[in-house]
């Protein structure tokens, strides 16, 4: 975590989403992509990333009706097409440079 991000403590995030600081302690059990720093004391500190994640976390949950390991689940396809995505990008960046 850069020293110079945003971070925001648990009650922050729980009330930008709506939802209870146990639920968010129990998804960060649940979610491994889900793991935010902490201070000297022990807090937890989340940066905006973790926000969107949650707020993902949360449609997949309540909206979609997915259980834990469905989101848990539809979280890491994302992960690995993402990271897929992230390849061909890639190589087409390679293939542009050769072409100029």
């Amino acid at each position: 975590m850069h020293q110079d991000q945003k971070t925001y403590k648990i009650g922050q995030v729980a009330e930008m989403l709506g939802l209870e600081t146990y639920v968010l302690r129990f998804w960060e059990t649940e979610f491994p992509q889900l793991q935010p720093g902490r201070t000297r004391t022990g807090q937890r500190l989340y940066t905006s990333e973790h926000v969107q994640l949650l707020k993902k976390i949360k449609s997949l949950l309540y909206h979609d009706k997915l259980t834990i390991d469905g989101a848990r689940m539809r979280l890491e396809e994302h992960g690995r097409f993402s990271g897929v995505l992230g390849d061909v990008k890639k190589g087409l960046q390679e293939i542009k440079k050769i072409l100029e």
